[in-house]
């Protein structure tokens, strides 16, 4: 079956990384996959969260959120809500665990960096997006540290591995990489998938959206998520290279 805008199954979107897009914060990347796009900035603080003081240790979270016309549809703003929501929080603890793997928090001492992830425009992925543009931003917000000598190591030993993500799913029994919008709300199976620029996995999110999915199934979906990472980790280093 052909996709709506002609790739490949196992095929990416075009993927941009835009290091410094924004002025102010110690990290900052606009990503790009396709038509989704992020901004992930990420801010060191000095100081850990309470339940953490004492040990030595640093921190890294994230945060998610989404602007009102993000997508086709314009949606309220969560602060005027007054809560959070269970999909902005979800997605906002599986990037702060994603970025945890990548990091010894030991070297950055008692400080804190906070990884924004703000969705500009949605066509699908936005989270994976998020995750493999936060790294980047971590990563200079890591050397930001480093220049100034606050940090307990050189970075790429600090920063001990890569950390990327994409999203896989079945659509018309057929496995497909990195899908858009219109993939995406009519896929029989939607997994997420984030991987270390080595290959192995740090975390999977899959559901039979319609119906149930068998093991060779899974296991196509995987070998696909490990490729478009794969992929996705050159894009990073070349970013950071440029």
């Amino acid at each position: 079956m052909a996709r709506p805008d002609g790739r490949a199954a196992d095929q990416l979107r075009p993927v941009t990384l835009s290091r410094k897009w924004s002025i102010h914060p110690e990290g900052s990347v606009l990503v790009e996959f396709g038509n989704t796009r992020v901004l992930c900035t990420a801010s060191v603080t000095e100081g850990v969260p309470r339940w953490r003081k004492g040990s030595g240790l640093g921190w890294v979270t994230a945060e998610y959120a989404m602007l009102p016309r993000a997508t086709n549809t314009r949606g309220d703003r969560e602060s005027i809500k007054g809560k959070v929501g269970g999909r902005t929080h979800e997605i906002s603890r599986l990037i702060g665990r994603s970025l945890r793997a990548c990091i010894d928090l030991k070297a950055l001492g008692e400080n804190s960096i906070v990884l924004d992830c703000d969705v500009l425009q949605a066509d699908g992925g936005t989270r994976t997006a998020a995750i493999t543009g936060a790294y980047v931003s971590l990563y200079d917000a890591v050397n930001w540290l480093a220049d100034r000598k606050s940090l307990a190591g050189k970075v790429e030993k600090v920063m001990h591995r890569s950390i990327q993500a994409v999203s896989v799913g079945i659509i018309d029994g057929e496995p497909r990489l990195d899908l858009m919008y219109l993939e995406d709300v009519d896929a029989e199976v939607d997994m997420n998938v984030v991987c270390t620029g080595e290959g192995d996995f740090v975390e999977v999110q899959g559901t039979g959206e319609n119906g149930v999915f068998r093991r060779d199934q899974m296991d196509a979906l995987l070998d696909l998520g490990v490729l478009g990472c794969a992929e996705l980790a050159a894009a990073q280093q070349k970013a950071l290279a440029s």
